[in-house]
């Protein structure tokens, strides 16, 4: 490095640079020092916290808009009577050139949650009193008994059996949206427990009994919805060319259904309802008015005891008059 070329370098000095120079081993420190063990009575030095964040405050939202034209998340989502949201929705689809027949649909928000206890997802059927859609559920029928086979057929069941159905259901064979037992067969189905889950015959869905035109008359015609995301109940219940008034009578026979799924004396179990259309926004709905009265009734029952059991603790206790 000292010496590039060999011209450059004096007499003397080529043969000193040729040798290699010899280091002793007591200078050589290949690698490093092991740190010391700290002392067991030492103090580690204190780590300065870091000085907390500012939290971001947001702005509170405002209530209506100035202007035609605002930004929606600086405002509260505006609610709507029924009325009003059915007939936006009707709006939309003519200022939007959309299908006309469009199918309608509801989320419901649920308060699943109880004084000990949580209520477990559930799945419901009702027939709504205006149909809107020409597609029929596909019923199965359990029987051992010939007669009632007979009558099931004659209520146009599509599958009629006993226990050879069995082994078909298990395979994959044989499939259907419903399925109905009468109470005589129902201990030989425990097999079926297990690959039906909540579509085995029940008193509690009404698909086990002994009225057969009943139930696959219910069960034909029915709509089912079930709760998902365990508070979320997403339905269609109408088609939008359908009158304002069977839009919201489908709408309300659904939500009262729901509403069976809590005890009255709980919280209502509905806590937001969005309508919509299948090109549409949702709109928040006004539930005042929507959600049954049973539960309001019961309470003011529940005061007037409680105020009548006020009233007679108030009375004087009248002494037994001595003879």
């Amino acid at each position: 490095a000292l010496a590039p070329r060999r011209g450059w370098v004096r007499a003397g000095l080529e043969q000193r640079l040729a040798v290699p120079a010899v280091v002793g081993a007591t200078t050589t420190r290949p690698f490093a020092a092991a740190a010391k063990p700290a002392k067991k009575g030492a103090q580690r030095p204190k780590k300065e916290k870091a000085k907390d964040k500012p939290s971001l405050r947001r702005r509170p939202l405002m209530t209506k808009p100035v202007d035609d034209v605002y930004l929606t998340w600086l405002y509260r989502r505006p609610f709507y009577d029924l009325e009003q949201a059915v007939g936006m929705l009707k709006r939309f689809q003519q200022l939007d050139f959309t299908h006309p027949k469009q199918f309608v649909y509801i989320n419901v928000f649920l308060d699943m949650a109880l004084k000990k206890k949580k209520l477990d997802p559930f799945s419901s059927s009702v027939v709504l009193p205006h149909r809107f859609t020409d597609e029929v559920n596909k019923v199965l029928v359990f029987t051992e008994n010939e007669q009632e086979a007979e009558i099931a057929r004659e209520s146009r069941a599509d599958i009629v059996g006993g226990l050879e159905l069995i082994k078909w259901i298990l395979e994959d064979e044989i499939q259907a949206d419903f399925y109905v037992a009468v109470p005589a067969i129902i201990p030989k189905l425990i097999p079926l427990r297990n690959k039906l889950k909540r579509k085995f015959p029940s008193t509690r869905r009404n698909s086990l009994g002994s009225d057969i035109p009943k139930m696959v008359q219910l069960f034909r015609e029915c709509h089912e919805y079930a709760v998902k995301d365990e508070s979320l109940i997403e339905t269609r219940i109408a088609r939008l060319d359908m009158p304002t008034e069977h839009i919201i009578a489908n709408l309300k026979t659904v939500v009262n259904d729901i509403c069976t799924f809590k005890p009255p004396p709980n919280d209502p179990i509905v806590q937001r309802l969005v309508i919509r259309s299948s090109t549409s926004e949702g709109l928040q709905v006004n539930l005042d008015g929507i959600l049954p009265q049973v539960e309001k009734v019961e309470e003011k029952e529940e005061e007037e005891k409680s105020a009548d059991d006020e009233d007679e603790a108030e009375k004087p206790v009248q002494e037994p008059v001595s003879t």
